[in-house]
């Protein structure tokens, strides 16, 4: 069965991304939430985000008024940024989970992210005028999302005020992390095999959480998606790893263990 470009075979059925246009760019269809006096359930997500690093509560309300941002819910499913599209706007998750997929034309898929609450995305499509989206993103869980102008937020106001400045700072610093993290993703798709593509990707997660117990935000599916393999072939390998005592896990969570810990290699 053939899928067009912006469908996603998921769980629960093919989801399809209806969208208009706002402003000559991309928005999906939805009715967007007031800001004043709606961000305080949302606060210490938006606080955490390194998108609003050094900006206090105090600030926000004026920082959002400053760069045009706008609130919009999203179903389970629901596409929230379409392929083939061009958007103004960079998102950020507020609540729920989302997935950047990349699809092609005959609906064959790769997972490229999972968006968790704080984490941003289409910045660099946003940053470019004119871009096209070649991936889709996808509402995992029933989410929300603060969509803010980019461009409002690359014109500095008339005021100048410091805030202002600070989010471009944090921009160019989320940009330069999503580059790093494309680069390990690269890393771990040059290996040759299936474990040496998880002990690449498992070893890349143990420093990002500076533990060696971690959480990682895929299923199953998603993770062999993720890493262009198999999910047979993944699960059959996670499961000799487990045997070797390399590795101990349960759904998504994860324990590394060292040779000093007893597992050996074969």
């Amino acid at each position: 069965m053939l899928y067009s470009p912006g469908t996603l075979l998921l769980s629960q059925g093919v989801s399809l991304c209806h969208t208009n246009l706002i402003q000559g760019t991309l928005l999906v269809t939805k009715e967007a939430s007031p800001l004043r006096g709606n961000m305080n359930k949302y606060m210490d997500t938006l606080l955490k985000s390194s998108l609003f690093s050094s900006i206090t509560a105090d600030d926000v309300d004026s920082v959002l008024d400053c760069l045009g941002a706008i609130i919009k819910k999203y179903q389970k499913n629901e596409c929230i940024l379409m392929a083939g599209n061009t958007t103004e706007y960079i998102g950020l998750l507020l609540t729920g989970k989302a997935i950047v997929i990349q699809e092609d034309y005959w609906g064959g898929q790769s997972v490229m992210s999972a968006i968790l609450p704080g984490h941003t995305f289409a910045e660099s499509y946003a940053c470019t005028p004119g871009s096209v989206l070649d991936v889709s993103v996808y509402a995992e869980a029933a989410s929300s999302v603060l969509f803010l102008n980019v461009q409002k937020m690359l014109t500095t106001c008339p005021v100048t005020c410091g805030r202002h400045n600070q989010m471009i700072r944090n921009l160019l610093c989320d940009l330069a992390g999503k580059n790093l993290r494309l680069g390990e993703k690269s890393k771990h798709m040059s290996q040759k095999t299936t474990r040496d593509k998880l002990l690449s990707y498992l070893s890349s997660e143990m420093h990002r959480h500076g533990s060696n117990e971690f959480d990682i935000p895929f299923s199953r599916q998603q993770l062999a998606d993720f890493l262009s393999v198999d999910r047979s072939g993944l699960s059959t390998e996670l499961g000799r790893m487990k045997d070797e005592g390399m590795i101990d896990f349960h759904k998504s969570h994860f324990i590394l263990k060292s040779p000093a810990q007893g597992w050996t290699d074969v």
